[in-house]
């Protein structure tokens, strides 16, 4: 088999943003000898997609086809073999014959349902495109004897959820959000904690609270509970506009500006 230069097109199928990391379609241990399961992962740590691409001490990268973002992101790492999953329990999973999935999680922090979603859909779209059932989906903990990843997921449940997508054919992302703003008419609400882009992404009902009254500066932002680069992006346009350092920090007074403040005023002075 080639190196599985179609990779990016496959990701692009689950509606998530996709990146194709630079060098992605010759990168690999050589090209990818057969494609017969999938192995999911977790990176047990941030920022870690450097080391899906490159390796680590006494590991030559690449290390996995993919990395996936927490804010669901997938960014296409390697088209041919990669070191992900050695020695394997299945002849099906080792490194060559399957993909790997690198998930980014520090081994305990709660998974964002935007993620699971992702990492289902990529799973079920890779399925679809090498002709595999869901039950080729196998955690990394089930094909390795020295693994706990990825952490606190069913697998059995997950496979369920694959082979549903896979048997109901190509669909956008779910449009259902973990968290609801939490607005009383007439009310500003409560400011509770500042929000700052970090990893883990600050989530929660407060930030998709920002998010909401935002909406009035930023029409389209999402509300996801997450406050990643599109709700700095939208923080930095709500004090732009208020005449307040920019500097996309939700602190008090930006929050308070956010929901008092008429996109139409003029600026402060």
């Amino acid at each position: 088999m080639p190196y599985l230069t179609q990779l990016a097109q496959v990701a692009r199928r689950t509606g998530y943003p996709v990146t194709e990391v630079n060098g992605w379609k010759t990168r690999g241990h050589g090209p990818q000898p057969a494609v017969e399961g999938i192995v999911c992962h977790h990176t047990a740590g941030w920022h870690g997609m450097h080391v899906v691409c490159d390796g680590r001490p006494g590991l030559d990268g690449p290390l996995s086809q993919f990395w996936l973002r927490r804010d669901g992101r997938i960014f296409v790492v390697a088209a041919g073999r990669c070191w992900h999953n050695a020695p394997s329990t299945s002849s099906h999973h080792d490194n060559s014959s399957s993909i790997g999935i690198e998930a980014e999680n520090d081994g305990r922090t709660p998974w964002p349902v935007t993620q699971l979603d992702a990492f289902h859909r990529l799973c079920a779209e890779l399925c679809r495109e090498f002709g595999l059932p869901a039950s080729r989906v196998k955690g990394h903990k089930e094909v390795n004897r020295g693994k706990v990843d990825p952490h606190s997921i069913d697998m059995g449940g997950f496979r369920s959820t694959v082979a549903a997508l896979i048997k109901g054919g190509a669909s956008a992302p779910a449009k259902g959000k973990p968290y609801k703003p939490q607005v009383e008419n007439g009310a500003v609400p409560g400011f509770r904690r500042t929000l700052r882009v970090a990893m883990p992404l600050v989530e929660g009902n407060d930030v998709a609270t920002w998010q909401h009254g935002a909406r009035r500066f930023v029409p389209g932002l999402a509300i996801d509970g997450l406050y990643g680069p599109a709700s700095r992006k939208a923080c930095e346009q709500v004090q732009r506009t208020v005449g307040i350092p920019v500097n996309g920090v939700v602190n008090a007074e930006t929050w308070l500006l956010t929901w008092i403040w008429e996109p139409g005023t003029k600026e402060k002075k």
